[in-house]
């Protein structure tokens, strides 16, 4: 007799939403999540490292790749639990970390994909009277951050949630209160 062997189909998202640890640690343990790895999207410098992320020069920010099985989760979910771990009307970065490279966005060539976003941001603009400030760009690359960023937050726990705390994340999402419709 042959064993049954369960259909998996893992695809692929790429989002950025300011610190890529705490994006990491909001989207595995998340039911139907495969593996989350902190990295850098959307820029022209290949295989940049941190430091050269964060300078600002590189186009790149710090992105998380979500690897999912789309049979037990779909894009609407996940780009529902993105936009409730964001500031979405932040242009300047997210929470303490500021600038370019700790902006939100969505990276993909998916069309149904953007779709999903352009309707998930209409309806907050039109729930909150406030302009979405996240960023839609094509996918054309993704590097994985240096190892120690891998599951930071399992690491080193201690140092992440006095970050996350100080940082005033959970407390601003709270404040939020975005509203998905």
């Amino acid at each position: 007799m042959t064993p049954l062997i369960a259909i998996c189909d893992v695809k692929s998202v790429y989002f950025a939403g300011g610190c890529f640890w705490c994006v990491e640690e909001v989207f595995e343990k998340i039911d139907g999540v495969k593996e989350v790895y902190s990295g850098y999207s959307g820029g022209h410098v290949k295989n940049p490292s941190y430091r050269d992320v964060v300078k600002g020069d590189t186009g790149h920010i710090e992105a998380v790749k979500i690897d999912y099985n789309s049979n037990v989760i779909d894009t609407n979910k996940l780009l529902k639990t993105l936009f409730l771990n964001i500031d979405p009307f932040d242009s300047g970065g997210q929470f303490c970390d500021r600038g370019y490279s700790y902006r939100s966005a969505i990276f993909s060539n998916d069309q149904n994909l953007i779709n999903e976003t352009n309707d998930l941001i209409n309806t907050i603009e039109l729930n909150h009277n406030k302009k979405v400030e996240i960023l839609i760009l094509p996918f054309k690359n993704f590097y994985m951050a240096e190892e120690y960023h891998q599951d930071y937050y399992n690491k080193n726990p201690i140092r992440y949630n006095y970050y996350k705390f100080s940082c005033g994340r959970e407390q601003r999402i709270k404040q939020l209160k975005v509203n998905l419709g």
